[in-house]
């Protein structure tokens, strides 16, 4: 395959996914965080036995079950582009990355669907304690797939737990618990989720504040955002706290990506954090700083050196850094050394293999960057990473502050009162969306040019794919994908329309 064809089956690729993947977030992070707001509305009708609670339980199911339905057709479509079109990724990380999909698929999402159906279907079927017990176990065992998918994602951002065999070419995994329990999966796994239980608490603040503005089910609609807004408070501080840890992994593992999300391109001490500014051309980002506040994230140590994109890619040797050319020439020595092993093994020669298999493993912290020949394409699209980054950051801080004062004016029943403060609150659904996507965006364009970082670049790990195959798939998920939205979108407006089923229209 040509250079060109390859780039372009590269770049066609990375398209789908991220289109796939995008769809499929818009779907997914309501459900994780609405199924808790959910449970605990069945649990308030368990206990009081009110028919208001229990119509409202039901309200805010349907909606979680329209986007649970479409979340899982996206999902499984994403699970699958790994062997369609990230088949030499697969082939080269499917020991480990299959396995937590593979916990996923047999024991979170049978625990979600066998219960999810008990949710919606056991009224007056089964005992009302056990109805309501359902509603728990959905939410905890969609938050349990999230586990999986997210673990799964932060191996690739920093992969632990693995070996490399070069008898097979495959990476092997060789401690589970260092998979599942590493910083980054840690850190990842709880901003993901408690993001997506704020986004949730957006939704529900959201809805309600239209019935308010439209005057209808003022009770119903006063319950659902007092319990919204205690929710998304806690859940938007969680999201800073777990923020803070996220950055901190990020400059361990991966500094190229921070570098890139504050626009630093000359390393420091003492380095400021940009609070606002714009990303200039080869140089560090303009704009308001707090000195020292980079370094205290990044080291936790205000004096703690930060490496800039310069930095990391021509070296600094006062703080052992390696060039990018340094790396790049230790990589080619791996992927020779593990040509030459396999040859030696073929011909019988054992010694030679096994001195072949030493020179392997002295470069193997470098084997991906073996396959660069340019320096500069390590450095990741800058400007929409730092842009994405201090925007998301920008909408966490004001989600703390904006859910701070809807709870407080909830709690004196004097949130129905401010119109603008009820129109604000519908925006503030787009707004939550917004910086979720964001999110993502920043993880995985901030990672480029790596699959698996440091150990599988992007351009090595797909499928021997025709162009044109990729581009007709592209196209037709993009019209299914766009139709599935139309149509969630459909369904959501007619029944947040009609409304709860309640007699009482001030209930």
């Amino acid at each position: 395959m040509s250079d060109h064809l390859l780039t372009s089956l590269v770049d066609w690729s990375r398209l789908q996914f991220a289109l796939t993947a995008i769809y499929h977030w818009i779907f997914v992070p309501l459900t994780l965080g609405l199924s808790f707001i959910v449970a605990y509305m069945h649990t308030m009708y368990f206990r009081t036995g009110k028919e208001e609670w229990k119509e409202s339980t039901k309200f805010w199911m349907k909606l979680f079950g329209v986007n649970f339905a479409i979340g899982v057709a996206t999902g499984i479509i994403l699970e699958f582009e790994f062997g369609t079109n990230w088949s030499n990724y697969s082939w080269f990380v499917g020991d480990i990355f299959g396995a937590p999909l593979a916990i996923e698929g047999i024991f979170a999402f049978f625990l979600e669907s066998t219960f999810v159906a008990v949710m919606f279907f056991g009224w007056d079927r089964v005992s009302k304690k056990f109805h309501m017990i359902s509603s728990w176990l959905t939410a905890f065992g969609t938050n349990l797939s999230a586990v999986w998918i997210l673990v799964a994602n932060a191996w690739m951002q920093s992969p632990e737990g693995m070996a490399f065999n070069p008898d097979t070419a495959r990476n092997e995994m060789v401690s589970f618990a260092d998979v599942v329990f590493s910083e980054t999966a840690v850190h990842k796994f709880l901003h993901t989720i408690t993001q997506s239980y704020l986004l949730a608490a957006f939704f529900v603040i959201g809805i309600s504040a239209w019935f308010l503005l439209k005057n209808r089910h003022t009770l119903f609609a006063k319950r659902s955002v007092l319990i919204a807004s205690i929710f998304g408070f806690l859940a938007s501080v969680m999201v800073a706290v777990t923020g803070d840890g996220s950055a901190y992994s990020v400059a361990k593992y991966q500094p190229m990506k921070l570098a890139a999300m504050e626009g630093l391109y000359n390393g420091q001490t003492k380095a400021p954090l940009v609070i606002v500014g714009v990303k200039k051309e080869n140089d560090d980002a303009v704009g308001i700083k707090v000195p020292g506040i980079l370094s205290f994230l990044s080291t936790r140590s205000v004096d703690g050196f930060v490496p800039g994109i310069n930095d990391l890619l021509n070296g600094n040797s006062q703080y052992n850094i390696l060039s990018a050319d340094e790396r790049i020439a230790s990589g080619k020595i791996a992927i020779q050394a593990l040509k030459d092993y396999k040859q030696a093994m073929a011909d019988g020669n054992e010694i030679l293999a096994a001195e072949h298999k030493s020179v392997l493993d002295a470069n193997f912290d470098n084997f991906g960057y073996g396959y660069f020949e340019d320096k500069a394409e390590l450095v990741p699209p800058i400007g929409i990473t730092f842009y994405s980054f201090h925007l998301m950051v920008a909408l966490g801080v004001y989600f703390i502050l904006i859910t701070l004062l809807i709870a407080y004016l909830s709690y004196k029943d004097k949130f129905g009162n401010n119109k603008l403060l009820l129109k604000l609150s519908i925006l503030n659904i787009f707004l939550a969306y917004l910086a979720s996507e964001l999110g993502w965006i920043v993880a995985e364009i901030g990672r480029q040019p790596w699959a698996i970082q440091d150990v599988l670049p992007v351009h090595v790990s797909t499928s021997h794919l025709s162009v044109g195959t990729v581009q007709t798939t592209f196209f037709i998920f993009l019209v299914i994908f766009t139709t599935l939205l139309i149509a969630e979108l459909g369904i959501m407006f007619r029944l947040i329309k009609k409304g709860p089923n309640l007699n009482n229209q001030e209930a």
